[in-house]
């Protein structure tokens, strides 16, 4: 397992307790509010009961006991009314629209009152079954209520709660990963920069190795062959060197970079990959580029699709011409790639093979977009079916940060 599949897997387990966590919080809250709910109705049953007996009783004691549990209900908003609904009595409404004594209010004041009175009916109609009272001569009222201002705040409470973990849960990752990009930046920077160093050393000996077999063996093709290779690393330690520092882009024919980079690979490579362009080395197409740099992006690509063929197959190159980018099209006849991966095998780390740094499309997705402000992604691919990528470039200079 590389480092990547190990970090998506933390990563879904991470999420999966958070996701746990914050529905164990929201049940537990939800049965809170059920009990709750449920106690309240309790307490209006009980002010009910207490307005039949009011109704019965002329015992001072038990009008002193009655009129205190109704007093005591400080929380839930109630409305009493009789057979023909009608407000006869509000409490725990707004004290200032909820009065019902007309005689102590102006007519205008006493109508707004009432329509006040009637749109809190409503919702509590709508809301909760009313309690029915019988009094003792038959007459019935009735008491509706709706939830209390504590209840309703429970119930929204957990769905504010995973609002704000959420929200803080966001504001961290974004932080940690600008945080962790930067520091992939340093160190792809401080790697680029000291393997360009370490390679300085044996290429300037190695080159004067090479001016010592001239003079021995002018005409040997072993040492031409050397020479090559030489050249190569010479290349690769300018790559290394680039990484990390705005590259200088110049005008270069694409076409003749395509067909320089395949015709050293094919030398390269095994016989049974076959290389085909679908366009004519003669065409010319001038684009800025960094060509040391663009040079590195087409053999990650190959290199990759090679894998992908376990040596045998072949590799596809077309060139499409858009008003603003020219797009080239790498494709490859080998295993593909399920869907979930397309994004994903841009990712530092990401690698399908047992060995392997997981590092090379990575580079080149930062060698196109960072340093050419370009586009590269999975055109098609799937499983058993073989991989396009394409590659869009700019037609004029579009150098981002």
């Amino acid at each position: 397992m590389n480092i990547y599949s190990r970090k998506q897997k933390w990563k879904l387990f991470l999420l999966t307790l958070a996701v746990f966590i914050g529905m164990s919080s929201l049940y537990y809250t939800n049965t809170l509010v059920g009990k709750l709910a449920a106690e309240e109705r309790k307490s209006v049953e009980l002010w009910a009961k207490a307005t039949r007996e009011l109704s019965r009783s002329n015992l001072d004691e038990n009008i002193n006991f009655i009129s205190e549990v109704i007093i005591n209900n400080t929380t839930i908003p109630v409305i009493l009314t009789n057979e023909a609904f009608e407000i006869q009595y509000a409490r725990n409404l707004d004290p200032k629209r909820s009065q019902t004594d007309s005689a102590l209010l102006s007519p205008e004041k006493y109508q707004l009152n009432q329509e006040y009175l009637y749109r809190e009916l409503n919702q509590m109609r709508s809301q909760n079954e009313p309690i029915e009272i019988t009094m003792i001569d038959g007459r019935k009222n009735y008491i509706f209520y709706k939830d209390s201002m504590i209840l309703r705040q429970l119930i929204y409470y957990p769905y504010v709660q995973l609002a704000v973990i959420f929200l803080f849960v966001l504001i961290a990752y974004y932080a940690f990963s600008t945080s962790r990009k930067a520091e992939q930046n340093q160190v792809w920077l401080g790697m680029s920069k000291e393997t360009a160093h370490q390679l300085g050393t044996p290429i300037s000996s190695l080159l004067a190795w090479i001016e010592y077999l001239k003079l021995k063996n002018p005409e040997d093709d072993m040492v031409q062959e050397i020479q090559k290779d030489v050249s190569r690393l010479e290349t690769i330690t300018e790559r290394f060197s680039k990484i990390g520092s705005a590259p200088v882009l110049a005008s270069e024919n694409i076409v003749h970079i395509l067909y320089q980079s395949i015709r050293y690979l094919k030398t390269r490579t095994s016989s049974n990959i076959a290389y085909h362009l679908h366009f004519a080395e003669s065409m010319e197409r001038f684009i800025p580029l960094n060509k040391a740099l663009f040079e590195w992006v087409i053999e990650n690509i190959c290199k990759n699709a090679m894998d992908a063929m376990e040596g045998k197959g072949r590799i596809d190159l077309r060139l499409e011409d858009t008003d603003d980018f020219l797009c080239i099209d790498i494709s490859d006849s080998g295993k593909g790639l399920h869907k979930t991966l397309h994004k994903t095998i841009f990712n530092p780390g990401f690698t399908t093979k047992k060995r392997g740094w997981g590092l090379g499309l990575s580079l080149s997705k930062r060698i196109v977009e960072n340093y050419h402000g370009g586009k590269i992604f999975v055109k098609s691919s799937s499983p058993g079916e073989g991989t396009t990528f394409r590659i869009m470039l700019r037609k004029e200079a579009g150098l981002q940060a």
